[in-house]
């Protein structure tokens, strides 16, 4: 995937918005030649699922809190969260958190080569509120406990292996990871008005059970360069991670993290930005601001998970907002893929692409109830950008 670095700009319909640190209006580049439509062209009517797709995409509901998952027997969880895919032979698995405390956990479900799904199992029992969380080369799901002293599990997709509880990555009100193959570090947010961006280097890459937790420094601007400084006391206790270290940047709500390509991104719901940190200049900026929307309506509230496609388009899901995932485009463009309607008191999670990038899964979290017990996992499938 070629991305050194992310977008330059973007507007959608007459609004504008800030990317990689510039300030574009509508008539300053070639937008879509429909307002608010993008790559993949405009929205269309809610479908039996309630969903607006683009032209040539259909979705289907994998799973209900409460109720069996579709072909077999076990009832999936509620307040379903972070997720992300993987490969399974010529099939693949979708592993999704339970943001419900106490109990939380994480679930997955199987899937054929044709996408018939074969099985739906625990993976993870006995945590507390479930949020995001990240996948690692080595093929594991790590789930993050977003509650103050939380901690990682480093979980089996395939749920033959144990969950183990990892402490050297920190105790803090964890939201996503990132893993970077390159500098072999787990990058972590947290979901605190004045929360850090943290790595952790373990000892050994391929094993989680040491190493250093860092937090990111830099000055208070909305750009600038950084480096990374050793959290004395990982434990959080009695001093709070965040405040440990002096100079370490604060950051208003940490939500969802994506690695690509020598870049990492992350978002803030406190703020509504996306950030973008280019590791090979240890430089950051923001990808999107919609404060400095000065026309129109932000293309793009509420943000939160997020997730890479093979294409370089970086989809963001709305935590509320107009309950869509938007799509960013490495051609500048920032536009609504899906929405989803009549659940405004839901949140959009879990965003993650089949291996083979034919297949989107995302969950509602409340679904229509507006309550825990009341989510919903759903499939979208079709012409994804290669």
């Amino acid at each position: 995937m070629e991305r050194r670095t992310f977008l330059r700009a973007a507007a959608i319909g007459g609004s504008s918005a800030v990317l990689g640190g510039t300030l574009w209006r509508g008539a300053a580049y070639a937008a879509p030649a429909q307002p608010g439509a993008g790559p993949y062209g405009a929205l269309g009517s809610p479908d039996a699922n309630g969903i607006r797709l683009p032209s040539g995409f259909t979705s289907r509901v994998i799973a209900r809190s409460g109720q069996t998952v579709i072909g077999t027997s076990y009832t999936w969880h509620n307040a379903p969260d972070g997720g992300a895919c993987y490969a399974d032979g010529t099939g693949w698995i979708y592993v999704s958190n339970s943001e419900i405390n106490p109990s939380g956990g994480a679930s997955a479900v199987r899937f054929s080569s044709t996408g018939t799904i074969t099985s739906a199992y625990r993976i993870l029992s006995g945590t507390r509120q479930n949020c995001a969380g990240g996948t690692t080369p080595w093929n594991t799901w790590l789930s993050c406990e977003e509650v103050s002293l939380g901690y990682v599990y480093e979980t089996d997709p395939w749920g033959t292996r144990a969950a183990v509880r990892r402490d050297a990555m920190g105790r803090f009100k964890h939201e996503a990871a990132a893993a970077d193959p390159v500098r072999e570090v787990i990058y972590l947010t947290e979901d605190e008005t004045n929360g850090r961006f943290y790595r952790f280097v373990p000892a050994t890459w391929g094993d989680l059970s040491a190493g250093t937790l860092q937090v990111m420094v830099a000055g208070t601007a909305s750009s600038g360069s950084f480096t990374w400084a050793t959290v004395p006391d990982p434990d959080g206790s009695p001093t709070t991670t965040r405040t440990q270290v002096s100079g370490s940047k604060s950051f208003n709500g940490g939500e969802g993290c994506a690695y690509a390509d020598d870049t990492v991104w992350f978002t803030t719901k406190g703020d509504n930005r996306v950030w973008q940190l280019d590791l090979t200049s240890n430089t950051y900026e923001l990808a999107y601001d919609d404060s400095l929307v000065t026309s129109g309506t932000a293309p793009l509230t509420g943000v939160d998970n997020i997730t890479s496609a093979s294409s370089g388009d970086l989809f963001v899901a709305e935590d509320g907002g107009t309950m869509e995932i938007c799509v960013i485009t490495p051609a500048d463009v920032i536009a609504p893929f899906l929405r989803v309607d009549g659940q405004s008191a839901s949140e959009i999670t879990g965003p993650a692409f089949s291996p083979d990038g034919t297949r989107l899964y995302f969950s509602s979290q409340r679904g229509t109830t507006g309550s825990s017990s009341g989510g919903i996992t759903y499939e979208v499938r079709g012409p994804f950008r290669a």
